[in-house]
């Protein structure tokens, strides 16, 4: 610990067994349990909308459908922008403290939502406005796992990072199961507000006051700081210049950004295709991806990232087919069938291409500095960590993309043809262009040892 503040510790080596052992291990855990707890609700925040959005008709609000995804999707697009900063906050001011602001700064969103559902009045441009605010949410899980990486050594960085990532995943499930039970219920309601067929709509948003306040709570008695994660912009910044960071992040949009994308628009898909099912089932889709996620994470550093991503993204384009299918000939058994498949493969990309990223930065810090010795070595895997600290926040930003693409391309679809198809069909031509640049780039043997390729050998 530091002498002059004791919520950062100066001293930390988790690659050093005896102190893994004796101090780092629980002092991890801790962090990476209050980290999920905060990353959890930094979800459930980010994905209100998702259920709201199917409420707002029967409140008195006239939107159109095409409005309505626009309203799921918006949060995801923000979000996504979110985690550009958020992605180097870690570095500049400390995971603990970094956690406190951005689990603090989600009573914006919470309040904001509870006042204007109750105004079925407000203006389509004021409702996007208050809804982008939920992005807020969004930008929490790229610094939650660049502060995580930075606890575990590299050999448990795809189980740690998986958990904690599937600790905040999980928070799309619970906001779906648990917003519509809440919402029909008057026990919390802060504006007095006369529901509309029974609906409490403030109540999304009231719902999560305690938790967040749990969260800061937590952050504050709980976290804390790392000197050795401490590093300037421009350093980190040199993840831009990286080949391997735009490639995993094009590859991340079709794992993490189908995740988060299909979560968003899962509930308002059923029931613009299935009106006779209750979106009360929405629920399971993320559930199932975010429990798949940790697996894909484990899976990955038994067996190697890109292998399992390789088969994942097969398995994705399988059940993408199967979903076109069933709500073409509006089977709805098929349909979830299928969608819940598609969720468990998105979890697992996540995982597995989550585990890639710093072995990637790993191997290819390793490599310069052949030849240069112990001393050579040690700085190479420090400046993989600060690298991969960074890209992990980076990738994930543009991988959130999906949240926003992914429910907008459903609504745009629905207002050109009727159906969904179409985007699944987009959805589909991506995930076999994610296919081909994990086997160009990780699986491909060549025989040059220092080419990108090359990190076939590494088992990336």
């Amino acid at each position: 610990m530091s002498a002059k503040d004791p919520t950062w510790i100066s001293d930390w080596n988790p690659e050093d067994p005896t102190f893994w052992e004796t101090r780092g291990k629980v002092t991890a855990r801790r962090n990476l349990i209050w980290s999920i707890v905060a990353e959890h609700i930094g979800f459930s925040v980010w994905l209100i909308w998702s259920i709201v959005a199917t409420k707002l008709p029967a409140a008195g609000f006239h939107y159109t459908t095409d409005e309505l995804f626009q309203l799921v999707a918006i949060p995801g697009l923000i979000g996504s922008l979110m985690r550009f900063p958020y992605t180097f906050a870690v570095t500049t001011f400390g995971g603990r403290n970094w956690t406190i602001f951005s689990a603090a700064v989600l009573f914006i969103p919470t309040f904001g939502l509870a006042y204007f559902v109750s105004q079925p009045d407000t203006p389509f441009w004021l409702m996007l406005l208050v809804a982008s605010t939920a992005g807020l949410g969004g930008g929490n899980f790229a610094s939650s796992m660049a502060n995580i990486s930075f606890f575990y050594p590299d050999r448990m960085k795809g189980w740690a990072l998986g958990l904690n990532a599937a600790g905040g995943n999980i928070g799309v499930s619970s906001v779906q199961l648990i917003t519509p039970i809440l919402m029909g219920l008057g026990v919390i309601n802060l504006y007095q507000a006369t529901p509309v067929s029974g609906v409490y709509l403030q109540n999304a948003g009231l719902m999560w006051v305690i938790p967040l306040i749990i969260a800061v709570c937590g952050a504050v008695f709980f976290m804390n700081n790392l000197t050795s994660a401490k590093s300037s912009f421009k350093d980190q910044l040199a993840i831009v210049k990286r080949k391997h960071t735009w490639i995993m992040s094009f590859i991340y949009i079709g794992t993490f950004g189908s995740f988060i994308g299909y979560s968003a628009a899962f509930p308002l898909l059923i029931k613009t295709q299935f009106p006779q099912i209750t979106i009360g089932i929405a629920f399971l889709g993320p559930l199932v991806g975010s429990l798949s996620r940790p697996f894909g994470g484990l899976l990955a550093d038994k067996i190697g990232g890109a292998i399992i991503t390789f088969w994942n993204f097969i398995a994705m384009a399988a059940a993408t087919i199967g979903v076109i299918y069933f709500v073409g000939i509006k089977d709805f058994t098929g349909f979830l069938a299928m969608f819940l498949i598609l969720f468990v493969t998105t979890g697992i990309g996540n995982g597995s291409t989550y585990r890639m990223i710093p072995s990637i930065f790993r191997e290819e810090n390793l490599r310069k500095a052949r030849g240069k010795g112990d001393a050579g070595r040690a700085m190479a895997i420090k400046t993989a960590s600060i690298e991969s600290g960074a890209a992990l926040g980076f990738i994930g930003a543009i991988g959130a993309c999906g949240g926003y693409f992914i429910p907008s391309g459903f609504g745009k679809s629905i207002a050109v043809t009727g159906g969904p198809q179409l985007a699944l069909v987009i959805y589909l031509g991506f995930y076999a262009i994610c296919l081909a640049f994990t086997w160009w780039f990780y699986l491909r043997r060549s025989p040059a040892e220092a080419s990108a390729t090359g990190l076939a050998e590494a088992r990336i």
